[in-house]
């Protein structure tokens, strides 16, 4: 596999047991109606319609996203919701971002280091720029209107995340320290599917031998836990999924690093990135 220091953010990274990282932009959407007393459920279809198509026409780039990289989640029941409360959440993955990384010969860069440096700010600004476009934009469906949030999710955001472990940690590596300085090495993924990390013709069950072959692919692990995600489903039982959420069927994964480099790099590398299974 390739240094992880020399992977564009664009770019799909391959590895152990039939799994991939592809890249994606990811926005975290709440929706308020403009009127606060609003009492019709929110059609998700003309939400979805609404949305994809404020994308192909209001932005610098085109962009075409497939109705399933839209989830949506309606509060199910109105008359329980409090005023100020939005009446659906949702998310919007855009996984064609090859556009970004499209450049005439003459502008290639020699030295690798610096062109994947200069591809991380094209898509961090190009990511702030959807999210900015999009935030605040009202949608009138079937009459009703609606106010759209959005936002990057913090587990995608590399850049505020290092800045809030550096504070952190600097607090901590103040005066002596007997164990000398301390560094971040632990990331902890939620939600994943536990037959992606489970041995073959033997259990559906998550195996620590096929999760430790996975994750080593980074670096050195340390320490590794993994556990049915219990808490996956909680507070979404007031909300209707268009994807389905089965208790069991996913799990939490703690990987703890022995070397903070490895650590730094494979949690750059997870965020922008879906976890995929190659199904062929």
């Amino acid at each position: 596999m390739r240094p992880l220091e020399t992977l564009p953010p664009t770019e799909t990274l391959e590895i152990e047991n039939g799994l991939f990282l592809f890249p994606r932009v990811k926005l975290n959407l709440t929706i308020h109606p403009s009127l606060p007393s609003v009492s019709k459920p929110i059609d998700e279809w003309q939400l979805k319609r609404a949305l994809i198509d404020f994308l192909k026409t209001s932005l610098s780039v085109s962009v075409t996203v497939p109705e399933e990289d839209l989830q949506i989640k309606r509060l199910k029941d109105l008359k329980k919701r409090k005023r100020d409360e939005p009446v659906a959440h949702g998310a919007l993955f855009i996984r064609d971002i090859r556009f970004l990384s499209s450049k005439k010969k003459i502008e290639e860069v020699d030295n690798e280091e610096e062109d994947v440096k200069e591809l991380e700010k094209k898509f961090l600004e190009w990511r702030s720029y959807v999210a900015e476009k999009m935030d605040g934009i009202e949608l009138n469906l079937e009459g009703v209107k609606y106010n759209l949030s959005v936002e990057i999710p913090a587990s995608d955001d590399f850049e505020r995340m290092r800045k809030d472990w550096g504070e952190s940690y600097a607090f901590r590596n103040r005066g002596y320290s007997r164990g000398g300085r301390q560094e971040p090495d632990t990331i902890v993924l939620r939600g994943v599917p536990s037959r992606w990390f489970a041995e073959p013709r033997v259990s559906s069950k998550p195996s620590m031998l096929v999760t430790h072959t996975i994750f080593s692919t980074f670096g050195k692990i340390r320490n590794l836990n993994v556990s049915e995600d219990e808490d996956l489903a909680k507070g979404m039982d007031e909300y209707e999924l268009d994807i389905g959420i089965v208790s069991g069927l996913h799990c939490k994964i703690i990987v703890q690093f022995e070397k903070y480099r490895d650590f730094y790099n494979a949690l750059k590398v997870l965020c922008g990135r879906s976890l995929q299974k190659d199904l062929d």
